[in-house]
């Protein structure tokens, strides 16, 4: 029987940043797959990162091979690899929270069960996912709880997501899902959503928009690719190609892609949380050609602590370029995740700081 890792999201999101990351700490504790081209790779594999959509994981080799993968050339996947200390415990951790709780486990349930202590616990999750294990386990159930709902009701929903009340759901749903679980379950009911599809410096840029304004800017390899994700998002919703009425907005864009310094003023349509929403108008405060560390960001908001909370707004943004995520780094100048692939931010960087100068 092939061993591919069960498609338990909320924890195969988590093996993904790792992918995303490069991180070579978890050479070993798993691989992942790449639909489009038929090969596998360990976490840390230099190539360009693939298409979430595109990717499986794997808990050997053998098993991707199984599954009809070949190993990459460039990372060689088959040599043996022995994971980092830290992400075995998070290997171990995930076999954890793959267990089916109604009630989110104490930080110390979770470290009891592993056999360590409580702050070794902590200070291991924040190191190797940037996220505390109540903050990973919340975002599992808030994943399964957007694909339960899509054929259920909101209550039955989010018992079988495994919140223990509606209160728990609710307190989490402003923040990761940026509305309320009701107005996330309408998918964009009774919402006529026009789109475009055109090539760009940056690969295939779509740009869709409600009656009120643009709802998505975003990048892919294909027409297919992108209409599925929006879809997706909003798959109530009336969609319909729509290049006359958005041509404006794409020159616009395409404008700033070749160079030109205009902050781009697009009427918006965004459904998010106020949080959210401030991160948003904060990062559009960034000049052309500089960069905002995710602290800095946080605290021109008044919230020096809710460093994760506006990486998180980041990396939720639906608006490439009209909000310019991309110029927000990390504190040590590194190039941290971006939500259409951490080559196309430097691209974007490089192409800024150069006509900048």
């Amino acid at each position: 029987m092939k061993q591919q890792i069960s498609e338990q999201k909320g924890i195969n999101e988590l093996r993904w940043q790792a992918v995303r990351s490069k991180n070579s700490e978890f050479d070993g504790a798993f691989f992942f797959a790449v639909r489009t081209t038929g090969i596998f790779c360990r976490p840390s594999c230099s190539s360009r990162s693939p298409k979430r959509e595109n990717v499986s994981f794997f808990i050997s080799p053998g098993d991707a091979e199984a599954a009809g993968f070949r190993a990459c050339l460039r990372c060689q996947p088959k040599n043996e690899y022995f994971p980092g200390a830290g992400a075995q415990l998070i290997v171990k951790a995930f076999e954890f929270l793959q267990s089916d709780k109604t009630e989110i486990p104490t930080t110390e349930e979770m470290s009891a069960n592993l056999g360590v202590s409580t702050g070794h616990l902590q200070k291991t999750f924040k190191a190797m996912l940037g996220l505390s294990p109540k903050e990973v386990l919340d975002m599992m159930r808030i994943e399964n709880f957007k694909q339960n709902v899509k054929e259920s009701d909101v209550t039955t929903s989010l018992y079988e997501s495994g919140f223990g009340s509606s209160r728990s759901l609710y307190e989490k749903a402003g923040e990761t899902l940026g509305m309320t679980p009701a107005v996330y379950k309408k998918g964009g009911k009774n919402m006529k959503i026009g789109y475009t599809i055109v090539d760009s410096p940056l690969g295939k840029l779509m740009v869709a928009a409600t009656e009120k304004g643009i709802c998505s800017v975003s990048f892919g390899d294909s027409d297919a690719e992108l209409l599925n994700e929006l879809g997706k998002e909003f798959f109530a919703a009336d969609i319909a190609k729509n290049d006359a009425d958005l041509n404006d907005s794409v020159n616009a864009i395409l404008n700033s892609l070749n160079g030109e310094k205009a902050i781009l003023n697009l009427p918006l349509d965004l459904r998010a949380s106020a949080f959210q929403l401030r991160v948003w108008a904060e990062l559009r405060k960034i000049p052309y050609g500089e960069t905002r560390s995710y602290s800095q960001v946080a605290a021109s908001l008044g919230n020096p602590a809710a460093v994760r909370a506006v990486a998180r707004a980041c990396a939720t943004n639906p608006v490439a370029l009209a909000t310019p995520c991309h110029r927000v780094i990390a504190a040590n100048g590194k190039l941290s995740g971006y939500r259409w692939g951490i080559d196309r931010k430097q691209q974007l960087l490089s192409l800024e700081k150069e006509k900048a100068g």
